[in-house]
């Protein structure tokens, strides 16, 4: 399965008369950088990006960056893409969009598994941070920070367009069942895996794309040990972690979880397949 369509139409000339009609100050010249599942993001110049939905469902996705990142981003040590200016609808466009800062690096998917050790503290040490109760207001998302049980559907969906099902649905019945999370429910990235964690050459300079931002089990970030490391630095974050065994469990399903949408929705990115692709590995492995 491929990129879910575009809803609108999104070009070059769209995105500079939006700029030049409402912050005509940050004008300048426009590079497409990124046509995701949801947004589509332009770099504005050398120091400014510009993220748009693509699709309605991102629509309040983009706007919780707006309200929550300048809030979280004062608790954190790494750089988030705190909104510098909110855009309103016009030109044809019919939804809310964002400037934001421009961090120059390279994804961690650009980077081989087995040269990721050297984040292995830092993504510890920004989930420790980050990881705080959430207020009641807290953007709700039905498919992060739920307990496993209740995306047992969608995931034996995907299994089934997976090679390797046999495998992992006896493993998937196993971390599904365990215990829910009891704590408060906590502030969550929602989607940790490598291509929203970026580098400055080998240390991690800045976590982005916090459409999937809510609160709820911890366990969904944790999953980033499976998503981002191989067996050797998926130690060393969980020696840098507060989990204990069934939380981290849980954090093993919530990465079989999400390698299967990777692995089986991704046809037309060759990096996220291969993300999916060593997630289902390591899953099995430990």
């Amino acid at each position: 399965m491929n990129t879910p369509a575009t809803e609108v139409d999104i070009d070059d000339d769209l995105v500079d008369r939006l700029i030049r009609a409402q912050h005509p100050d940050l004008a300048g010249p426009l590079i497409l950088v990124a046509n995701g599942w949801d947004n589509v993001i332009y770099r504005l110049g050398t120091e400014l990006s510009v993220r748009l939905p693509r699709r309605q469902v991102a629509v309040d996705l983009i706007v919780n960056e707006q309200r929550w990142l300048p809030v979280l981003a004062a608790h954190v040590d790494v750089a988030l893409p705190v909104p510098i200016r909110a855009g309103e609808p016009g030109e044809g466009y019919p939804w809310p969009w964002t400037i934001a800062p421009w961090f120059e690096g390279r994804t961690v998917a650009d980077v081989p598994p087995s040269e990721r050790s050297g984040i292995a503290v830092p993504l510890a040490e920004f989930m420790t941070d980050f990881h705080r109760p959430a207020p009641p207001d807290a953007p709700h998302n039905p498919v992060r920070g739920v307990p496993l049980a209740a995306r047992d559907e969608a995931v034996r969906q995907r299994l089934q367009l997976i090679s390797r099902s046999t495998e992992l649905l006896p493993l998937w019945e196993e971390l599904a069942a365990l215990r829910p999370w009891q704590g408060p429910a906590l502030w969550l990235h929602g989607d940790p895996h490598p291509g929203n964690l970026l580098l400055d050459g080998d240390g991690l300079l800045a976590v982005l794309d916090f459409g999937d931002l809510t609160s709820g089990d911890p366990a969904t970030d944790l999953a980033a040990a499976w998503l981002v490391f191989d067996e050797n630095a998926r130690e060393v974050f969980r020696s840098h972690v507060d989990a204990d065994e069934v939380t981290w469990e849980r954090a093993r399903g919530w990465a079989l979880a999400l390698g299967t949408a990777l692995a089986a929705y991704s046809a037309d990115n060759p990096s996220m397949a291969a993300v999916g692709n060593h997630v289902l590995d390591q899953v099995l492995l430990t």
